[in-house]
């Protein structure tokens, strides 16, 4: 959940007549989560949103689990990828799933999506990694940049449009809604004085794009297995105004204040968003610990009940050997894992990290897809033997 906001022109009430300057009825409709019991906001349409042109064939659109991979930790040395298809949803290579979310690489060589897409699956987050640009919804323009994370809340019609320059991009679809942590909210849902970011660092889209004309638009749904092709005879960026509490917005990674203490604090500290079943981390820069005899590198743990993802965004990571920029560990539950030998003693004396990196931490085993074992470096289960 984000706050209350508004963009353009509403009526004064809900549910009742607002007409167009010609005396026409502007359309609303209500977007709402969990039926009609959970945040929602109220959009205003001048042509139905329900006028469908035409309905193509669905195309397939799913990740096949990976047969017999087996427990152990897991390099996907995804690194060096310049690329992973030409267009923004041919590219999104899912390596990692299971019923709650999935995580997948995106490097699209295409800037510009000629048709919208909706996921009406799930949440999705997408983290640029590297890459600027814009967002384009019915809820309006955001502007993006690298080191965002971008909330997108399930059915949001959207098309990105970025910049020249590098682009990779880092996706999670959730299957629940995807909020911020319940534990720095009041019983109203303010975000409190302890928690690392604050409704400041939350951007919602800055202005409204009106596409009035009639003409062909293409929506790529989503749903269960495939792109359902549907086409409009009109843009679904035609609202005159909206409000609510349901919309899609950005929340730079930069813009989350880290928590310190005097000895090694657990990742929960660096939790920046909850869905079912899983939550997202965020690792920043941050002064390390100043007991005079703290180990800034991480103990040693055995994850009971989770599996532990880590993309490695930029830095140096002073725990782990041989991951670069833009690569995956998967550490799973039933096994330890800790700093890599060698690690502990050369981290002792250090002040501060540069590092930056996102977590998703699942509460029910990830299991790696058939796309992501291409990228397997089948050396890193031995890595810790000395």
């Amino acid at each position: 959940m984000a706050y209350y906001y508004r963009l353009g022109d509403i009526p004064p009430k809900r549910h009742t007549q607002f007409r167009q300057p010609d005396g026409s009825l502007y359309k609303e409709e209500l977007v709402s989560s969990h039926g009609f019991s959970g945040i929602y906001s109220n959009l205003y349409h001048i042509h139905n949103p329900n006028t469908v042109k035409s309905i193509g064939e669905p195309k397939p659109y799913k990740w096949e689990i990976a047969k017999d991979y087996g427990l152990k930790q897991t390099h996907l040395n995804t690194s060096k990828l310049e690329t992973t298809g030409d267009d923004y949803l041919e590219a999104r290579r899912v390596l990692l799933m299971n019923n709650d979310v999935n995580m997948a690489i995106c490097i699209p060589k295409q800037r510009k999506m000629d048709y919208y897409y909706k996921n009406a699956d799930g949440d999705e987050v997408v983290f640029v990694h590297d890459g600027n640009g814009y967002m384009y919804s019915q809820f309006g323009k955001l502007r993006v940049r690298k080191g965002d994370y971008i909330v997108i809340p399930r059915t949001t019609i959207y098309r990105f449009e970025w910049e020249e320059g590098p682009l990779r991009l880092l996706i999670m679809e959730s299957l629940g809604p995807i909020e911020t942590v319940k534990r720095y909210r009041n019983e109203l849902g303010q975000l409190l004085e302890h928690s690392p970011y604050c409704e400041r660092d939350i951007r919602p889209p800055g202005e409204l794009v009106r596409e009035e004309a009639k003409g062909s638009y293409l929506v790529q749904i989503k749903k269960q297995g495939y792109l359902h092709q549907y086409e409009y005879a009109h843009s679904p960026m035609d609202l005159v105004g909206w409000d609510g509490f349901l919309y899609p917005y950005a929340l730079s990674i930069h813009d989350f204040e880290p928590i310190t203490g005097r000895i090694h604090q657990p990742p929960p500290v660096h939790q920046t968003f909850q869905a079912w079943g899983f939550v997202i981390c965020s690792f920043v820069p941050r002064l390390f610990d100043y007991h005079p005899q703290a180990i800034p590198a991480p103990y040693n743990h055995s994850n009971i009940d989770s599996d532990e993802v880590l993309y490695y965004v930029e830095g140096n990571f002073m725990s782990r050997k041989g991951i670069d920029r833009g690569s995956f560990t998967l550490h799973m539950g039933g096994l330890p894992h800790g700093p890599h030998p060698g690690t502990v003693e050369k981290s002792i004396g250090a002040k501060e990290t540069e590092e930056l990196a996102v977590m998703l931490d699942t509460f029910r085993p990830l299991h790696l897809t058939t796309d992501a074992l291409a990228f397997v470096d089948d050396k890193y289960p031995m890595s810790w033997t000395e």
